[in-house]
């Protein structure tokens, strides 16, 4: 014990040593085992401004509105026809449950209308209790909404929409009644996962890893994953794990890409792009074609009759563009000064992306999104 805690201080007085040109290995990676959980629950919000669901088209939302009323000894009588309720909406509620969180402790929610409600501003969320993927309850949710979108529409029917008034958060709105059981603690290793994989990311861990703790310390299991030897005491693991995570490690070089929404016509290029030799060269073509019909009248007397006589006029207009050319070895800086002396949009920047990446000038994945 004793050793092992003064091999803990030898390692923090060496990681002062190290430079700070580097990232954290807490930044680039995650440990095996230490996840987030996911959870979700179906519930009522109610104390609505006459914006909840319609119940004659949600069903479910008078359903469930009738089953909480029935777990407080109140049964609606059967002969009341269908009752519409204004002020209350069925909602979706969802959470993320950090790792390590304990019974006591409250985490966010995000509400969501799941009927046809018009929004959920001035709500308030019924006890709903949280399961997750196993089918067992680890919060209880309940709370006042917090909507950051409005609804507003008159009687002539105008209406305007500020942001999304259908779903909404409550901070602090979930207690957490059940710990989910953690890997943490089990084995004498563990296994450190890249955030993005690489083999020279990993390689660099295990070497400085193996330099600050003696080799054989560090293993890379393949691009993404690290395994490390662990002492089995936890509290000696936690103490291990803080000299770790503030290793500072020089990652790999990402790979090249160029990433295009063509939907938006954003276009994302990475420092590490390059193109071979090439000649560019792009123009617009514009094709008008103009419909202009003349009405042929026949002459008097003559027992003719009036002709619409089709007339079309096409004209096509080339716009002249300069051809550019890239060097060898041109990079990003170089790649965006040529494109912008063409002046050419989003739109023909895609084609000559496209272009060069078919004619093997492109040293990048071009990654359409």
């Amino acid at each position: 014990m004793l050793k092992f805690k003064h091999m803990l201080a030898f390692c923090a007085v060496m990681l002062c040593a190290f430079g700070a040109h580097a990232e954290r290995l807490k930044d680039i990676a995650s440990i095996s085992g230490v996840r987030s959980n996911q959870l979700i629950g179906y519930g009522l919000v109610v104390g609505l401004n006459g914006t909840g669901d319609q119940t004659t088209q949600t069903p479910f939302t008078l359903q469930t509105f009738n089953n909480m009323l029935a777990q407080f000894g109140i049964k609606v009588p059967s002969g009341t026809g269908t009752v519409q309720l204004k002020n209350v909406a069925a909602v979706s509620i969802h959470a993320d449950l950090p790792p390590f969180a304990k019974p006591g402790q409250v985490v966010d929610i995000t509400v969501s209308s799941i009927g046809n409600s018009k929004s959920l501003r001035g709500g308030s969320l019924l006890m709903t209790p949280l399961k997750g993927i196993d089918g067992n309850v680890y919060a209880i949710a309940q709370g006042n909404l917090v909507v950051g979108g409005f609804d507003a529409e008159g009687r002539d029917g105008s209406k305007i929409t500020v942001n999304v008034p259908s779903a909404g958060r409550i901070p602090g709105g979930a207690t957490v009644e059940r710990a989910v059981p953690s890997g943490f603690n089990q084995g004498n290793s563990l296994t450190l996962n890249l955030n993005r994989p690489d083999f020279t990311t990993a390689k660099r861990i295990v070497d400085k890893v193996n330099d600050l703790l003696g080799p054989g310390v560090a293993q890379a299991v393949d691009g993404g994953s690290v395994r490390v030897t662990a002492p089995m005491d936890p509290s000696q693991r936690v103490d291990y794990l803080s000299i770790l995570e503030n290793l500072e490690i020089d990652p790999g070089q990402a790979v090249a890409k160029v990433i295009i929404n063509s939907r938006t016509g954003t276009i994302v290029i990475g420092q590490n792009v390059k193109v071979s030799p090439a000649a560019v060269t792009h123009g617009s073509l514009t094709v008008t074609i103009t419909e202009d019909p003349i009405v042929s009248q026949p002459g008097a007397f003559s027992n003719g009759q009036t002709a619409v006589v089709p007339r079309s006029r096409v004209n096509a207009e080339q716009e002249a563009k300069p051809m550019f050319k890239f060097g060898p070895g041109t990079t990003l800086d170089e790649i965006v000064r040529a494109v912008n002396q063409v002046g050419a949009a989003p739109g023909d920047l895609m084609a000559i992306l496209e272009a060069l990446k078919q004619a093997g000038a492109l040293q990048a994945d071009l990654i359409v999104i």
